[in-house]
């Protein structure tokens, strides 16, 4: 039997498990998901301990991104976006490969919506670790990314991050001078989350035309997206980019295709 799992702190409310778990079952796959809470203090411990057991891959989540650079091998994507979200191991010791499918789960929630990014134009708000996955994954697929954020200073470190991509950054007060002429919108904030009669972007900002990903899963139905479909946009929930990372980390661990649909139905029916 394989043995997949995620490591994070906390880790109980995870929708993960009921995805893959349901993928293994539906490709009649010998294999298990199981959840793990590690000690912040001994995260490289807690990678090693895996790997000596014998798991064959790993998810992880806060507070972890950022810690595990140190103790896997980063792919070129994970190193620019500063963060690990699925670990692989080759079973034989050497030091195992960290990738990020954040990136990955932007550009197929996009391409499952036939929404196209190469030569727009995209706003993304936000300058956090969904901000980067989000801005690197819009700018390596050939789009003209500003970033927005609160404090104009992350999002301007961000495009200095990103220059090779001519990723541009500032305040949300730029917002009313971007956002009218953007093909794409994607909230990489928390906005909406909390208080779901929040939203990061002021309505009479949003217009026919524009694709709007909001990064938020609970609720799905967010107030930015709403006001977008009464725009007129094209509306991508965020649980979209929840399912597409793990079908990355699914298909990187398996090397088989995965059961989007499969998949998609067990993440709906949890949250």
């Amino acid at each position: 039997m394989d043995v997949y799992g995620l490591i994070g702190n906390p880790v109980e409310h995870s929708l993960s498990p009921p995805m893959h778990e349901a993928a293994y079952e539906a490709l009649s796959l010998d294999a298990r998901y199981v959840t793990l809470e590690a000690d912040p203090d001994r995260i490289g411990a807690a990678v090693e301990g895996a790997d000596a057991l014998g798991v064959a891959g790993l998810n992880v989540t806060v507070p972890f991104k950022q810690d595990v650079l140190a103790h896997v091998h980063p792919t070129e994507t994970a190193a620019a976006v500063g963060a690990v979200n699925t670990i692989t191991f080759a079973g034989d010791g050497t030091t195992p490969e960290g990738h990020n499918t954040d990136v990955e789960g932007v550009v197929r929630a996009f391409a499952h919506h036939d929404v196209p990014i190469e030569g727009r134009s995209a706003v993304v708000v936000g300058a956090g670790g969904a901000g980067r996955a989000a801005t690197y994954a819009l700018a390596d697929a050939g789009a003209d990314v500003f970033v927005s954020n609160r404090t104009v200073e992350r999002a301007e470190a961000l495009a200095d991050d990103f220059e090779g991509l001519g990723v541009e950054g500032g305040g949300l007060d730029a917002l009313e001078d971007r956002l009218p002429e953007a093909d794409l919108l994607v909230n990489a904030t928390s906005v909406g989350m909390e208080d779901p009669d929040t939203s990061p972007v002021p309505a009479e900002l949003l217009h026919d035309g524009l694709a709007v990903l909001d990064a938020v899963y609970t609720p799905l139905r967010t107030k930015l997206l709403r006001e977008a479909a009464a725009a007129g946009a094209e509306t991508v929930d965020g649980a979209w980019m929840l399912l597409f990372q793990g079908v990355a980390a699914f298909e990187r661990w398996t090397g088989v295709e995965a059961p989007v649909a499969v998949m998609n139905e067990a993440l709906r029916d949890r949250l």
